[in-house]
């Protein structure tokens, strides 16, 4: 197993948003696979978002109900991919790995 310094934060929120982690020295196994696949997936709805809001605020009609969606969506997009940062700096990342 694993130490306290080496658990891995994974990028979803358990019960009352509590952070969730993983202690496991098998980065090949299913739940580690799958926190892989997620945080990839995150990290590009975030790009995919990113260029939403160029596309929003280029456009002079949007009214702010628009800005208000658009803003939600940054924040959310935002906390996940500060999570995937957090995780990442905790453990080493192998080349071609997301």
């Amino acid at each position: 197993m694993t130490t306290r310094d080496e658990l891995r934060l994974l990028p979803w929120s358990g019960p009352d948003g509590k952070p969730c982690y993983l202690s496991t020295d098998d980065h090949g196994g299913y739940v580690s696979r799958l926190a892989d696949h997620i945080e990839a997936f995150q990290l590009g709805m975030a790009a995919q978002l990113v260029e939403h809001a160029r596309q929003v605020l280029d456009d002079e009609t949007d009214g702010l109900e628009e800005l208000h969606l658009l803003a939600t969506k940054l924040t959310s997009t935002l906390r996940d991919v500060l999570r995937v940062a957090a995780s990442r700096g905790r453990r080493p990342v192998a080349p071609g790995h997301p």
